[in-house]
């Protein structure tokens, strides 16, 4: 079973001539990943550390193939794997709620506010998991959510997989047609890395790394 709740908790539908406007999450909106901090502050500085120890080879493959999908995925086997649904969204909203102040980005949230008061439909597309994005993107109070989904099996518990590729590059600018159609028109779009490139270029209004500000 595919992480999906999460997603559909914020799919609204978009009006005839509401502007789309897509967010990247992890740079963008926060100051640095959220995934990383999530699994570091659940861990704990022991577990933590013990967890890069054992993750070394997993690194050492990343270093030759620069497959963000593989050590993601190997990092959800490392630190949560077998964490049953509830477990695991208890967790993020807590973490959620204790880094909030020092997480976002001020002058990131101006500009997702000023769209929402635009009448914009606001998607946060992300290759951090939805699961543990969907606590921010609630308190932001996001109109839909696309992410990298985490894959449960009958017990809903983490399976270690990944019910579709890593949320990034091209595969942004698919999970959006798919959500929104083949014809739509994203009315603008901010990110800050190469995984968001593809996204920016279907935008009218690009913003490439242009909120820079800290809490």
């Amino acid at each position: 079973m595919s992480d999906m709740g999460s997603v559909q908790d914020f799919r609204q539908s978009v009006a005839d001539g509401q502007p789309i406007v897509a967010f990247d999450f992890d740079g963008t909106l926060t100051i640095r990943d959220s995934f990383t901090e999530f699994l570091r502050w659940r861990a704990g500085p022991g577990g933590w550390m013990l967890g890069l120890v054992r993750l070394a080879p997993a690194v050492a493959a990343y270093a030759r193939d620069r497959d963000r999908g593989r050590i993601k995925a190997a990092s959800v086997r490392e630190f949560l794997l077998g964490v049953d649904r509830a477990t695991l969204e208890a967790d993020a909203a807590r973490f959620a709620d204790q880094i909030w102040p020092r997480f976002m980005r001020p002058d990131a949230m101006k500009t997702w506010n000023e769209w929402g008061e635009r009448g914009a439909h606001r998607v946060i597309v992300t290759a951090s998991p939805t699961s543990t994005v969907a606590p921010f993107a609630r308190k932001l109070g996001a109109e839909a959510l696309l992410g990298t989904e985490f894959v449960f099996d009958a017990d809903e518990r983490i399976t270690g997989e990944f019910a579709g590729p890593n949320c990034r590059a091209e595969e942004k600018v698919r999970r959006l047609k798919a959500a929104y159609g083949q014809d739509m028109v994203l009315t603008a779009a901010y990110g800050d890395t190469s995984g968001d490139t593809e996204m920016l270029g279907m935008a009218q209004e690009p913003g490439f790394r242009v909120f820079t500000q800290k809490p």
